[in-house]
C-alpha cells in the first residue's frame, strides 16, 4: 500500500485555509499552491507593515510640522561685546543682569540661552517656551517672573528658533534642554534640587522629558501643556508609536511636585489635557484652572502669578523641611556639551 511522503513541515489551516488533499497525485500541486499562497500572505503582511510604518512617519511628520513655528525673521540677534568679550543681545533692550550663552548640543546645534540672576534666589527656573515665540519676545515675562518669584530664570531657544542654529524637531528639543541643564550645573553650580522646570504648551514636551530622567528636581510647572502631539489634533485614546511628545507616558515617571496651569477656555489645547496630566502626576500640587483663560493669555490673569508664587514658597518650605539626605556628586550627565561665551499649537 502506497503512503504519500510527509512534508518536512506542517501546513497551516489558517489563515491560508488550505486542507491537504488525500489523493497522492495532488501532493506536489498542493505543496506548490501552499507555498504560493503562504508567500502571498506574508508578502501582504510585509506590505501592510510598510504601509503602517509609512503612515506613522507621515503622521509624525505632519504633527511635527504643526508643532513648530519659529518667528521669521528672529526678533533678536547675538553679538560679542568688543570690550568685555561677552555675548549680548541685539535688537532688544539690553539687560545688564542677563548672561547670554551659546551652547553646543548633542545634535551639534548651537542654542542660545539666557540666565537672569536674582541675588536672593533659592531656585532656578528652566523655562521652555511655546512653539511660536523666541527669546526676544519673552524678555519682559522673564523679568516679571524673576521679580515676583525671586528665582533665577534660565531660558533658551530651541534649535532653529531665534539665533539658535539647526532645525526644530522633537529630538532636537530634548538635546536642547539637556544642554541647558548641563550648562546650569557646570557654569553656575546649580543642583537638581535647586531647579524648577517650567514648560509652556509644546515646551511641556522637553520639560517632562528631562523631569522624567531626574529624580531630585524641586518641582515642575506645566502651563497649557499637551498630552501628546497627536492628541492635540485628534482626541485618540491610545498612544501610537509615531506620536510626538508623549507626555501622557512621561508624567508617570516624574517624582517631584507638579503644578498644572490651564485655561478653561483654551481653544488650542483643550483643558482635558491639563486635567489628565494632573491626574497622572505622582506628587500633585493644587492645580490652577484659570476661569475664562485661553491658550496665550494666562499671564495676564492676577491669579497666575499669585499661584506661581504660592507654589515656589511651598517648594522653599519643602526644601527646608526635607533637605537632601546626601549631597551626591554623581549627578547624571545627560549630555556632554561645549559652552560658548504664546505661543500656539496650530490646528489644521
Amino acid at each position: 500500500k502506497y503512503s504519500p511522503p510527509s512534508l518536512p513541515f506542517s501546513l497551516p489551516s489558517s489563515p491560508l485555509n488550505i486542507n491537504p488533499p488525500k489523493n497522492k497525485y495532488f501532493n506536489l500541486i498542493f505543496f506548490s499552491l501552499a507555498l504560493r499562497k503562504g508567500f502571498f500572505f506574508f508578502s501582504s503582511l510585509f506590505a501592510l507593515a510598510k504601509l503602517l510604518f509609512a503612515m506613522g512617519n507621515m503622521t509624525s511628520n505632519v504633527a511635527a510640522k504643526l508643532a513648530f513655528f519659529p518667528p521669521s525673521p528672529a526678533t533678536y540677534g547675538v553679538s560679542k561685546d568688543e570690550e568685555t568679550g561677552k555675548l549680548m543681545f541685539t535688537g532688544v533692550t539690553p539687560e545688564k543682569s542677563m548672561d547670554v550663552h551659546q551652547i553646543t548640543t548633542k545634535s551639534g546645534n548651537k542654542v542660545v540661552a539666557t540666565f537672569w540672576k536674582d541675588p536672593f534666589a533659592r531656585f532656578t527656573l528652566i523655562y521652555s517656551h511655546g512653539n511660536a515665540a523666541d527669546l526676544g519676545q519673552m524678555v519682559e515675562l522673564f523679568i516679571e517672573l524673576r521679580a515676583h518669584l525671586r528665582v533665577n530664570v534660565m531660558s533658551y531657544d530651541y534649535s532653529g528658533y531665534g539665533a539658535s542654529t539647526g532645525k526644530p524637531s522633537e529630538v532636537n528639543t530634548y538635546h536642547d534642554i539637556e544642554a541647558v541643564y548641563n550648562c546650569l550645573r557646570s557654569e553656575y553650580g546649580i543642583k537638581q534640587e535647586e531647579m524648577v522646570l517650567y514648560g509652556q504648551s509644546v515646551g511641556s514636551g522637553p520639560t517632562l522629558y528631562l523631569a522624567s530622567r531626574l529624580k531630585r528636581l524641586r518641582g515642575v510647572v506645566l502651563h497649557s501643556a499637551i498630552l501628546s502631539g497627536i492628541r492635540v489634533l485628534y482626541p485618540v485614546k491610545m498612544t501610537f508609536w509615531f506620536d510626538i511628545y508623549k507626555n501622557i507616558e512621561r508624567i508617570r515617571h516624574v517624582t517631584c511636585p507638579v503644578l498644572v496651569i490651564h485655561g478653561t477656555k483654551d481653544e488650542v489645547v483643550n483643558m482635558s489635557h491639563g486635567k489628565r496630566l494632573w491626574e497622572l502626576s505622582k506628587d500633585k500640587y493644587d492645580p490652577l484652572w484659570v476661569k475664562g483663560g485661553g491658550h496665550c493669555n494666562l499671564e495676564s490673569y492676577p491669579e497666575y502669578i499669585k499661584h506661581l508664587r504660592k507654589f515656589i514658597t511651598a517648594m522653599e518650605k519643602l526644601a527646608l523641611n526635607n533637605p537632601p539626605t546626601k549631597q551626591a556628586d554623581d549627578e547624571p550627565s545627560i549630555t556632554k556639551t561645549k559652552h560658548h561665551c504664546c505661543l500656539r499649537f496650530r490646528k489644521k
